[in-house]
């Protein structure tokens, strides 16, 4: 099997270093398009635990799953969290573990300045969202409002709520459940 593990926070390739160095869990854009390349069209899977972090690097991975040639399947194993979460829905299938969970939320930035540059990132932000909504809207196929409602009130979903709203496609192991007669 090709697997790709979105482990640990969603970073950039710059401060990939600094986490190498620490040897601590990491996710950066530049190692998952090394292996879409080594793996040359081939069928992936990419099992995610993550609690997000960069929006653009996790926007780079979206995009480089979803424009990949081969099938991309997408398995929640703990956490989908934030950028995170937009990772996964560049998917062909995505399935969540019963025991996962996915969060998604408006973005956020650390700021200071005065009013005229507070405004500024607000309208910065919104655009943001926006952005992230739309993956979101290409998965599940609810609105653009619905899908940012949801992100306004920062929602964390279980495996069957993100299969309800359209964001997974399965649940794990639910064919394994026994019939009981």
């Amino acid at each position: 099997m090709n697997l790709i593990e979105v482990k640990g926070p969603i970073i950039s390739n710059d401060d990939a270093w600094i986490y190498e160095w620490l040897d601590w869990e990491h996710t950066c854009p530049k190692s998952i398009n090394k292996k879409l390349k080594d793996f040359n069209g081939q069928d992936v899977t990419v099992e995610i635990n993550s609690p997000g972090g960069s929006v653009f690097a996790g926007s780079e991975i979206y995009t480089a799953l979803k424009s990949y040639q081969g099938n991309v399947t997408v398995k929640i194993v703990g956490l989908a969290a934030s950028a995170a979460s937009v990772i996964a829905m560049a998917g062909n299938k995505v399935i969540m573990s019963p025991t996962a969970q996915m969060m998604i939320h408006n973005s956020s930035i650390w700021a200071e300045g005065d009013k005229n540059y507070m405004n500024h990132t607000a309208d910065f932000l919104k655009g943001i969202d926006e952005s992230i909504s739309s993956a979101y809207k290409l998965k599940s196929g609810l609105t653009a409002e619905e899908l940012l409602e949801l992100m306004d009130n920062e929602t964390w979903m279980t495996a069957k709520t993100a299969l309800e709203l359209g964001l997974v496609d399965e649940i794990m192991f639910e064919s394994e459940i026994p019939e009981i007669v």
